[in-house]
Order: C-alpha cells, then structure tokens, then sequence
C-alpha cells in the first residue's frame, strides 16, 4: 500500500512538472532550472529552445570600464531562422544595472552560426544574460 502511494505521489510531481509555459528556459543540454538570474544564456521560448544554442559566449572590459560580450549563437535546424537576442547586463550580485540593450533581429542560416556583440551603457555591469526568443 505504502509503495503504491508513494509511486502515485511520485507520477502526480512528474506529471507537474512537464507543463509547457512560457518564459526565461536554460539551453535543453545545460542541466540545470530555468533560473534566469544565474545563467548567462537563456532561450525564452520553445521554438528558441529547438532551434538555437550558444557556441561561445566572450567577456571583455573595455579600456573605460564597460563591458563588452559577444555570443556565438548557432542555428541547430537545417532551415533559415530569424530570432531575436538581447542582453540584459547586471552588477556584481546579478541584479540588473538597468542597462539592457533592445532586441535584435538576426536570421541564422542553416546550421549557421552568428557573432552578436553587446557593450554596456557604464561600468557598473560586472555580469551579464544574453536572452534569445523567437522572432515576433
């Protein structure tokens, strides 16, 4: 009796935790929750989540103290895409500066890849999210 209660708990916690909202997701291979504020690439969608992931992403500080990141982002589909990126840059305890640049249309070939740079407004970024979603 004890194992079948405690199986039926278990399948209803599964079965909760398949639901298919919408919001900030960690790349299907990165093996952690969707907590945007740790992660410093996030895909906001499903159709993001099938299709694109990040090569590479690079940091730099610029010579005035700002930082500068550029995201490698790869098509995983064997047709052109169009998406949108955005980077929301965030102080050193990864609250967000405020600073967060406006979305960008890019298309990514197939299976291609894209170089995306981002700079910071001032020097108070010490972290960074690249976000990607679906095109709208």
């Amino acid at each position: 009796m004890k194992r079948s209660l405690v199986s039926l708990l278990l399948l209803a916690l599964a079965l909760t935790g398949c639901s298919t909202g919408g919001g900030a997701r960690l790349p299907e291979n990165s093996g952690g929750n969707n907590q945007e504020l740790g992660s410093k690439f996030v895909l906001m969608d499903d159709a993001a989540q099938h299709s694109v992931t990040s090569s590479a992403l690079q940091e730099r500080s610029l010579p005035d103290g700002r930082l500068e990141v550029v995201a490698v982002l790869r098509n995983r589909e064997s047709r052109r895409i169009q998406v949108q990126v955005q980077c929301v840059f965030k102080d050193a305890q990864g609250i967000s500066t405020g600073d967060e640049t406006a979305w960008q249309d890019i298309i990514l070939t197939e299976n291609g890849m894209e170089n995306v740079r981002f700079s910071s407004m001032n020097a108070l970024a010490k972290a960074y999210t690249v976000r990607v979603r679906q095109s709208r």
